[in-house]
């Protein structure tokens, strides 16, 4: 499995290189199982870590109500 554990959303490096060139190299290499985790803006769960995240550290910064 691939991952880019240096980014927190996916953009066009992340999606081309690793994805798209890293499986080319992976086949052409003879490598028969090749996975791509996703970063973590692609799912529900990896959002919502990064709001709880960014609430707690952005506390006393920013004004409620």
């Amino acid at each position: 499995a691939i991952f880019a554990p240096g980014f927190s959303a996916d953009c066009l490096e992340t999606l081309e290189e690793l994805s798209i060139r890293g499986r080319e190299s992976f086949e052409e290499a003879g490598g028969k199982d090749f996975a791509y985790l996703p970063c973590l803006n692609d799912g529900p769960a990896g959002v919502a870590m990064l709001e709880r995240l960014l609430a707690r550290e952005l506390e006393g910064w920013t004004r409620r109500g």
